[in-house]
């Protein structure tokens, strides 16, 4: 097996495009996914500092 940080001084190599737009599109899609959560999920820190706001009137 060889040893893969005999590599690390080695000059980084160009990564293929389709590999590149593959990575892109998930990362994407993974943002995407996370931003409908957020949209649909509750924010608990705003809902606590509503709620204690509310009360100290």
């Amino acid at each position: 097996m060889e040893n893969p940080f005999k590599q690390i001084n080695q000059p980084l190599k160009e990564v293929p495009p389709e590999l590149k737009a593959k990575v892109m599109h998930d990362i994407a899609m993974a943002k995407l996914f996370m931003e409908l959560a957020e949209l649909f999920s509750y924010n608990i820190g705003h809902i606590i500092d509503s709620v204690t706001s509310k009360r100290k009137k």
